[in-house]
């Protein structure tokens, strides 16, 4: 699935395809993140109104949340950030926001499967911290073969 590629490769690819810029990354993320959590705040309000009883399971004694519900948080922004790329065709709101788009790394737009597999390998812990560094190629990339570049029109 993931190729080893060197940097010397991944700035050769660079010519064709204007990777996006570790600070438009971080934008993406940052805006992402949020978008999630209004879904997730909009979701429990929603969940709180038809089925109060329900909230009460996610709490934990202390009134916090467990590690399971740390677990179901993260694969649910695994699965939120799958759907959103797979229907905007490799753009999520951060994307749309700093005009980048994910694709494949022959310039191809992303299958169903890489959103999926982009998704849920954001959800593994550090993975943002990954992205640090020059070229911006964090795991969800290099695990997916795929990259984010500069939408051009």
């Amino acid at each position: 699935m993931q190729t080893e590629q060197s940097t010397e490769d991944l700035l050769t690819m660079d010519v064709y395809y204007e990777r996006a810029s570790t600070g438009k990354r971080l934008a993406n993320y940052v805006i992402d993140l949020v978008m999630f959590y209004i879904f997730v705040f909009a979701f429990g309000m929603l969940l709180g109104l038809l089925a109060p009883e329900s909230l009460d399971s996610f709490t934990d004694d202390n009134g916090g949340f467990g590690l399971l519900e740390r677990i179901i948080t993260l694969a649910l922004y695994g699965l939120f950030m799958s759907l959103v790329e797979t229907l905007f065709k490799g753009k999520s709101v951060g994307k749309f926001i700093t005009k980048t788009r994910a694709v494949n790394l022959d310039g191809s737009e992303i299958t169903v499967s890489s959103a999926f597999a982009r998704g849920f390998s954001r959800a593994v812990p550090f993975c943002a911290f990954s992205a640090f560094g020059t070229p911006c190629n964090p795991w969800q990339d290099r695990w997916t073969d795929t990259m984010v570049i500069n939408d051009q029109n």
